[in-house]
């Protein structure tokens, strides 16, 4: 697996292109999902945990009733690599995936006009 410390003009490019709702800041990639609340919060953080383990590729997670800020950066290569960019682009596709959104799905997705199913702030 490649290593290579991402440029900052790579970094922002790969920022701009695929992950809109990420940041650069102190050295890491960020990003807040917003939740309805605890049991949306958890939802998430499993999905990362999944994600993450499968990737073998660990963020920091800030866990709190409404939100959770995932932060990815790959410590052995002191910065961003594609190993973070990969694995946020996988997180932000399964954690904001909208089946409802999908022409030509079989799968409804969760119902958006009813507040007991709404579990997480989809941007």
């Amino acid at each position: 697996m490649s290593e290579q410390v991402l440029s900052e003009q790579a970094l922002q490019q790969q920022l701009s292109e695929h992950l809109p709702h990420w940041f650069f800041e102190e050295g890491w990639i960020r990003r807040k999902y917003k939740t309805s609340g605890w049991k949306g919060t958890l939802m998430v953080v499993n999905t990362v945990g999944h994600l993450a383990e499968a990737a073998w590729h660990h963020p920091d997670l800030t866990v709190s009733y409404a939100f959770v800020i995932v932060k990815l950066c790959t410590h052995s290569a002191k910065g961003i690599t594609m190993k973070d960019i990969e694995l946020a682009r996988k997180i932000e596709e399964v954690v904001q995936w909208q089946p409802a959104l999908i022409a030509g799905t079989a799968l409804e997705g969760t119902p958006q006009d009813d507040q007991r199913f709404k579990y997480i702030k989809y941007d």
